[in-house]
């Protein structure tokens, strides 16, 4: 097995991404759901569908990315904006996850080891509705090779789920070069941690764009209605 990719990359904890100023645009969320173009999967639906909304702006972006996909491809989309309580709740869990796997570590090294799978409550992209869990399907729905399911952690994984792993079949690094390509022709950037992890206009992306500061601040759904 060929070994995974080294990780020159900027983590969630890092703090340059909260140092990043909040702007808001004031842009709306859309359910998803109600795009046709779209197919939105419901493996973490909630009550209110809060997993199945974006801002305006990254489904205007998504709907340019699959267009720019090979014929026979679409995305699926796993899960978009994620409330606060929510978001601290899956990091928290991670965090004892990490603790108990490995005492040997300190508080810090559990803290940045945690945030290349889940993020910090105060940076959390899903919370602004500027991020999208996706992968690539076929037209029926199927979903395509990847190397790793969606939400597959590092260590479970062997870090094969980061976007530029060495340790997966060929095949499937082509199919992560196909979804990065069309992603950040739209204008789109990854967490490279997690190949599905894509976001606009909040923190990662201002950091990653030069941008400055965010489109995007933390927001609250007011008006979802269950599906």
């Amino acid at each position: 097995m060929e070994p995974h990719a080294p990780e020159p990359f900027v983590l969630l904890s890092d703090r340059r991404i909260d140092a990043i100023e909040a702007g808001e645009s004031g842009e709306p969320l859309v359910d998803v759901g109600r795009i046709p173009d779209l197919r939105l999967d419901r493996r973490y639906a909630d009550s209110d569908g809060a997993f199945g909304h974006l801002r305006e702006g990254v489904v205007s972006r998504l709907l340019d990315a699959q267009a720019a996909l090979p014929a026979g491809l679409r995305f699926l989309i796993i899960e978009g904006y994620r409330p606060l309580d929510r978001q601290q709740a899956i990091f928290d869990g991670y965090l004892r996850e990490l603790g108990q796997r490995h005492p040997e570590w300190d508080a810090d090294r559990v803290y940045v080891e945690a945030t290349k799978f889940v993020s910090p409550v105060h940076v959390a992209p899903h919370s602004t509705g500027g991020a999208v869990d996706l992968t690539l399907c076929a037209d029926d729905g199927t979903e395509i090779d990847m190397g790793t399911e969606v939400d597959a952690t590092p260590i479970a994984s062997a870090d094969a789920c980061f976007t530029g792993a060495l340790n997966i079949p060929d095949r499937a690094r082509q199919h992560r070069r196909t979804l990065v390509a069309a992603l950040t022709s739209a204008g789109l950037v990854n967490y490279p941690t997690e190949w599905w992890h894509w976001s606009f206009g909040e923190r990662y992306w201002a950091f990653t764009t030069g941008a400055g500061r965010t489109r995007y601040a933390p927001i609250r759904l007011t008006a979802a209605a269950p599906r």
